[in-house]
């Protein structure tokens, strides 16, 4: 008996397969036709472009993508997102404010934006309860004022446009990556082992995973979704092994030249050093840990994020054309971490 789908509901997961005669269909067209009508055609092919769609162990984000008989499909309709983002009072480390933008130091464990699963508790709450109604305009109602990000669990400086003529400077700085000296960005990340050479350049595209979608990867240029990604690095800090024949992990000062998504991370991994901490792209090495003497070695490996921190924010005002550069401290938990690989 054909199963019907007419009460699809959010949350609920559909898992198909494609019979013989339906060989060759666009993957649209088909899903539309096996959901009884549940979901219209525009519908599932946004869902399909939001990656809610596999077929095999592939996600699938062309709804125009041919089926072959005997593929399966999965699809999970997302929940629905809830109302604007709304204000809350949540304290904020102000670097630096003006009428047109707002720097802060943000801290290790709060989201910039609502998105799935962290709907509250995140920057662009805190700015709509610290700026007021007058943010909500600014860049978009589900990202006001938001001109760039930083991870969840990656600390320090961000900037946040407060009206319109700055978001529009900010947002061609950043999409400009800096190429005309105006940017800079610079991060403090402590690695397993370290670099042969005390500097180098990390040059490769990155992508979104095949294994995972909400990872990246580094990836062939010429692959559809690759963007380009240049990471300067320059080691600070050695940290030798317990026995003293190499090094156990390092500090880094990394540069971006450009900003894509977990850029420092996947390229640190890429080389064979990813960051400490990082539960996504550093496990495989989390064994140099055994390297390390006491208690730095019971520290690093129960590091409870990717250690990892913009340190440094460098731009000119929007509006003013003033050159800017706001620098912050290692936080706590980095600065006990440094002082124990340091310790003899």
């Amino acid at each position: 008996m054909r199963q019907s789908h007419a009460d699809m509901r959010a949350g609920d997961q559909r898992r198909l397969i494609v019979a013989e005669g339906a060989a060759g269909s666009r993957l649209d067209q088909w899903l539309a036709g096996s959901l009884d009508g549940a979901l219209s055609r525009s519908r599932i092919q946004g869902l399909v472009k939001a990656g809610a769609v596999t077929v095999g162990d592939q996600v699938v984000r062309e709804p125009k993508h041919k089926l072959a008989a005997g593929d399966r499909v999965a699809l999970v309709l997302p929940e629905p997102e809830p109302a604007d983002p709304q204000a809350e009072a949540i304290a904020l480390d102000i670097l630096f404010e003006d009428d047109h933008l707002i720097v802060i130091n943000k801290p290790a464990g709060m989201v910039v934006h609502p998105a799935a699963g962290n709907w509250t508790g995140t920057l662009v709450n805190a700015l709509l309860h610290h700026c007021g109604p007058s943010l909500s305009g600014v860049g978009g109602v589900r990202r006001p004022g938001i001109v760039h990000r930083l991870d969840k669990d990656t600390s320090g400086v961000m900037v946040v446009a407060k009206s319109d003529a700055a978001h529009r400077g900010l947002a061609a700085a950043f999409a400009d990556h800096g190429r005309d000296g105006t940017l800079e960005r610079a991060y403090a990340a402590f690695a397993w082992g370290a670099p042969e050479r005390d500097t180098g350049t990390i040059e490769a595209a990155l992508g979104r995973s095949s294994k995972d979608r909400t990872r990246r990867a580094v990836v062939a240029p010429d692959r559809p979704d690759a963007r380009q990604a240049v990471t300067h690095y320059k080691v600070i800090e050695r940290y030798r092994a317990a026995d003293g024949t190499a090094d156990a992990a390092a500090l880094l000062d990394c540069r971006l030249e450009t900003g894509r998504t977990h850029q420092i991370r996947v390229h640190l991994a890429h080389i064979g050093h990813p960051l400490i901490g990082d539960p996504d792209y550093g496990r495989a090495l989390r064994t140099k840990a055994n390297r390390l003497r006491e208690p730095a070695r019971d520290l690093a490996l129960a590091f409870p994020r990717q250690a990892l921190h913009a340190r440094l924010l460098g731009f000119r005002h929007p509006l003013s054309g003033e050159a800017m550069r706001f620098e912050t401290a290692l936080p706590d938990d980095l600065a006990r971490l440094a002082a124990c690989l340091r310790a003899p």
